[in-house]
């Protein structure tokens, strides 16, 4: 039977499948030429799609008169089919079965005793697939960062139709679902870890597919640990009231950049740590104002956004702090030399309008003059500027310095055996106002 046979259409037929419901008891002749024929429904659209119904509404008709409204009698046609009919007392219905790329005629009436008004009909709808798109959140288009265990709990939203095809792959295998638990819906794909570890780090490849539609995204979870200690700390050198110290970093990074270390300090007579500094950036440091005749020991802890490591590495051996000029054993002998830096001047970045200061070590005998420069010019009594030198330890400190402060420094040292000089980059951000107004 084809689609516009249906106002000729009896509503009883031979097909009981098809067969609409009696609406109305019957009434007599008389009755009905009193009652005027109903008007047709209005604003059929078309309210939701899934993968295999589509739903149609519409609005009661704008007037519906002394007889009343006692239902609709809905009429669909899927090409290559015949007409089904339905009787209906909402305003909504769902056609089921479909197959993507079905094309779907509908037209709806209003039924009261005077019989159905004129048909509404919708223009055909062609329910077709919708491609796959992933809509990952912006909070995943970095890596996404949690510490050993914490819980992870990813949500990925994605739309296509019919239902997509969610798949999660892990560097090229598929994800384990012992370790990642894994719910997808009909609009997103969930990633569940209940208790993180550093194994569930990685790349995590999303891909969502509607028949020949194919969208990908990518998800990288990183795991993260305190790290492991620093491999090895040395004394490198030991003069005055000053030690030189050098370490490698740790092995085991806890899958985490390293952020900083922790240097202590104990006196072997008693073994009690004492922290010397703190969030420290370099593998190499002087520590200074150590006490003649105290014999010392260093540890090191490593540094990362989970906090120090469990474990420091401490030095083999002990640095004795003798008089300068002398040696252990208390033989005297001449200890000349000319300057040599053992911490040299790092790249600096300072905010304008907050002090920053610049340091580095020499080690010389006698004692050097220390020169400091910007931009190869000695700086002389400027009140922008503070210079200090304690055993060793050269300081430049810039109050509260503007984007003009910027430039190369050196700090020069001299005796008479000799010099030396190291320098840096100082960069300062931001704005302030002109040059010594703050």
């Amino acid at each position: 039977m084809k689609f516009g046979s249906l106002q000729s259409m009896p509503l009883a037929s031979p097909n009981p499948v098809n067969r609409p419901k009696p609406l109305l008891p019957s009434v007599s002749s008389s009755t009905v030429s009193n009652i005027h024929p109903i008007i047709s429904p209005t604003m059929l659209v078309v309210d939701d799609v899934t993968d295999t119904t589509v739903t149609v509404k519409w609005r009661p008709p704008e007037t519906i008169g002394a007889a009343g409204l006692d239902g609709y009698l809905v009429e669909y046609c899927i090409e290559g089919s015949e007409s089904n009919l339905n009787n209906v007392e909402k305003t909504k219905y769902t056609i089921t079965g479909l197959t993507p790329g079905s094309k779907i005629l509908v037209r709806v009436k209003a039924i009261n005793k005077a019989g159905a008004s004129a048909p509404l009909d919708l223009i055909s709808i062609t329910f077709s697939a919708e491609p796959p798109k992933i809509r990952v959140p912006r909070h995943l288009k970095q890596t996404y960062t949690r510490k050993v265990g914490e819980t992870v709990n990813l949500v990925v939203p994605f739309q296509g139709k019919p239902r997509p095809k969610v798949t999660w792959i892990k560097e090229g295998n598929p994800v384990e679902p012992s370790h990642v638990s894994i719910r997808n819906t009909d609009c997103d794909s969930i990633i569940f870890i209940r208790k993180a570890d550093r194994n569930h780090s990685g790349k995590y490849e999303m891909t969502v597919q509607v028949e020949n539609h194919v969208d990908t995204a990518i998800i990288d979870i990183q795991i993260v640990d305190l790290p492991g200690p620093p491999q090895c700390v040395t004394i490198e050198d030991v003069w005055g009231e000053n030690v030189a110290l050098v370490w490698t970093p740790p092995k085991d990074s806890g899958n985490a950049p390293i952020t900083g270390y922790t240097i202590q300090k104990a006196d072997k007579k008693t073994m009690e740590w004492f922290t010397c500094i703190e969030h420290y950036h370099r593998t190499c440091i002087t520590i200074t104002e150590l006490v003649v005749g105290n014999e010392y020991f260093f540890r090191v802890f490593s540094e990362n956004m989970c906090g120090l490591s469990e474990l420091a590495t401490q030095t083999k051996k002990s640095a004795l702090i003798v008089k300068e000029g002398t040696m252990k054993s208390g033989i005297d002998r001449d200890f000349k030399e000319p300057p040599k830096f053992t911490q040299p001047l790092i790249n600096t970045f300072a905010v304008a309008g907050y002090n920053a200061t610049l340091n580095c070590s020499v080690r010389a005998n006698p004692r050097p003059k220390v020169i400091w420069m910007k931009n190869k010019i000695t700086i002389f009594d400027d009140p922008r500027y503070r210079m200090f030198s304690n055993q060793g330890v050269c300081t430049l400190e810039i109050r509260k310095p503007s984007p003009y402060d910027g430039g190369m420094y050196t700090c020069k040292a001299i005796n008479d055996l000799g010099e030396a000089q190291v320098e840096c980059k100082l960069e300062v951000k931001g704005q302030c106002g002109p040059r010594g107004v703050h």
